[in-house]
């Protein structure tokens, strides 16, 4: 190897793209394998990072996620590469809705024609870079002269150098959330749901199934886009606050209470389950994030925020304005402090002791309570905390576990339409 690694990488790339180029029959996937050694060759003889690991992903439609992902070999993504056939208009591609998609999802994007090299962070242009012409390997059938290479070099080593920030409140970390979770929703789920069932099912199409069964029987494939999407963003999200700061998506199952069954049956293949590459992706962006995430600072600031014990069930409320306003205000899913449901249930439990005779209010034999818009169950769970506190002044720990089997679990209803919700409510109750 010469003096200067960098540009005999680039010329060996060059002549295997011009030689590509030469078949005549060449389509934008046949450069790849070009594009995809030139980046594990980079990351190992230029910047001596042999663990970086390039995955080519699977092209389905134009749409779904961009055609490489970076690795650093440690669990954490480096970055993502949208490559467009040679000679390609990444003017117009830059401004498409695609690249507007990808550049408001990614914070390290880079757009090539494998001869232009545009990089992106947080969706902003920040460098370019012309590393030959394509009209000589086209029209000439000869390899280009090699032109910017110290600049190429300069824009890889920044490109591969990149980790994804320490997000240290609750607004960034919503935004960073709400983003990958829309994306997962429009771009991943909803194409891997209409894949299979034109190809007779699948995975993602079973559990489309499983939630029409079981929860919402008239549920739409839009609907349960969405669903899905909320539940794997917030379902990582409960998990990550219980877990240590070494976390991925096959350590989220483990975090995942084993009283919620369906909640348990989606992380388990999310966690463990051959997932097809595209939701693969992003649901390892999303854990990627979270573990880049102060989860305990941020939780611990909404506790002096004065957001209650369970500052979790809370922080729907911050995901869902960024993720969907509209939905949000429609549904009416806004916080209720923590003091304010503690009166409110007390001051029930009080008037079925003085109106209605019941001397243990809430734990009394024979009371039903229905919390019909539930939310993430904070006023249940509130109820519940009450009940078997009465219930252990009157008579005693010895017979709590009897008590909940017999009056808690068939007398106390919650209904909630909206998945991440339901699905953190059952972790609390849980």
């Amino acid at each position: 190897m010469s003096r200067n690694p960098a540009r005999q990488l680039f010329k060996r790339y060059l002549d295997a793209i011009a030689r590509t180029t030469r078949q005549g029959d060449a389509r934008e996937e046949s450069y790849y394998s070009a594009l995809e050694a030139l980046l594990e060759d980079f990351a190992r003889e230029v910047l001596d990072r042999s663990a970086i690991e390039v995955t080519v992903l699977p092209k389905k439609t134009e749409a779904g996620n961009p055609d490489f992902r970076v690795w650093d070999g440690k669990q954490r993504i480096v970055g993502y590469i949208e490559a467009k056939k040679p000679g390609a208009d990444l003017d117009r591609i830059e401004s498409s809705g695609q690249l507007k998609r990808y550049r408001g999802t990614f914070p390290n994007l880079i757009l090539t024609d494998f001869y232009e090299f545009r990089l992106y962070r947080d969706g902003q242009l920040v460098d370019r870079v012309q590393l030959a012409r394509p009209f000589i390997a086209r029209d000439l059938k000869q390899t280009p002269p090699l032109e910017k290479t110290q600049e190429l070099e300069t824009l890889l080593a920044r490109f591969l150098g990149f980790s994804l920030p320490r997000v240290y409140n609750a607004q960034q970390l919503a935004v960073e959330l709400a983003k990958r979770t829309r994306f997962l929703r429009d771009e991943v789920i909803a194409l891997e749901l209409d894949a299979q069932q034109s190809n007779g099912g699948g995975p993602i199409h079973g559990f489309y199934e499983a939630f029409q069964t079981y929860l919402i029987n008239d549920l739409t494939e839009k609907q349960f886009a969405d669903l899905y999407a909320q539940t794997i963003a917030y379902g990582l999200f409960a998990a990550r606050t219980r877990a240590g700061d070494d976390f991925n998506r096959e350590l989220a199952f483990r975090y995942i209470p084993q009283t919620i069954g369906i909640l348990r049956d989606v992380f388990k293949f999310i966690s463990l389950g051959d997932l097809p590459k595209n939701l693969a992706v992003m649901v390892e962006d999303i854990a990627d994030v979270l573990r880049s995430a102060d989860v305990k600072g941020i939780l611990h600031q909404f506790y002096q925020q004065g957001k209650g014990e369970d500052p979790i069930l809370h922080f729907y409320e911050t995901f869902l304005a960024q993720y969907d306003p509209a939905t949000r205000e429609r549904r009416g899913v806004y916080y209720t402090p923590e003091p304010v449901v503690r009166y409110i249930v007390r001051g029930l439990h009080r008037l079925l002791q003085t109106r209605f005779d019941k001397r243990d209010g809430l734990a009394a034999e024979g009371v039903t309570l229905l919390d019909p818009a539930a939310g993430t169950l904070t006023f249940p769970a509130q109820a519940i905390q009450l009940a078997v506190q009465t219930y252990e002044e009157q008579y005693g720990r010895g017979g709590v576990h009897g008590f909940v089997q017999r009056q808690i679990l068939p007398n106390f209803y919650a209904f909630e339409i909206m998945m991440a919700p339901y699905a953190i409510g059952h972790m609390k109750i849980g």
